[in-house]
């Protein structure tokens, strides 16, 4: 069994021994058992939690180990114009709702109500398969690709004032 205790945030130029691919909830665990794309067992201890992002590389005996982002099944969520996008961006931070922001669309996991709400609100929607990559958190996260701790700080000094 590999055993991965480092994260690097860099490209090394070398070729990696070999991959692993993961979903959006599994790049964000510090400890666990994972089989790699070339089906060796492959135990990931961190000393930290750290988002593991598409691209970074784990130190094993020998080398390195790529994580690959996994396709999974999101909502997209796309609007006729920039300002109804924004505004479905505030509604879904209002519910405190992890998403991922593009220029032309949000991306959230499947979730019945969530849909309903924002085709109240005047979205499109349609269900997609591709990797999630959400935002970090206003409080203490960085955007999980540029690298940020990881570390989710929802609700920490957060306060709602008024309509809610």
């Amino acid at each position: 069994m590999l055993r991965a205790t480092r994260v690097f945030h860099s490209h090394d130029a070398a070729a990696p021994l070999d991959t692993v691919t993961l979903d959006h909830e599994a790049r964000s665990k510090r400890r666990f058992r994972v089989t790699s794309d070339g089906g060796c067992d492959v135990m990931i201890d961190l000393p930290e939690a750290a988002h593991l992002a598409h691209g970074d590389r784990l130190e094993v005996d020998g080398g390195f180990i790529e994580v690959r982002a996994a396709p999974e099944p999101l909502l997209e969520i796309a609007c006729a114009d920039p300002l109804a996008l924004a505004r479905i961006a505030w509604h879904l931070g209002n519910r405190h709702t992890a998403a991922e922001i593009t220029a032309a669309a949000i991306y959230v996991q499947p979730d019945h109500v969530l849909r309903e709400m924002v085709r109240g609100l005047g979205a499109k929607t349609q269900d997609v398969m591709r990797p999630f990559d959400p935002e970090g958190g206003a409080y203490g996260g960085q955007r999980a690709h540029n690298h940020g701790d990881g570390h989710h700080h929802h609700g920490v000094g957060h306060n709602h004032s008024g309509g809610e």
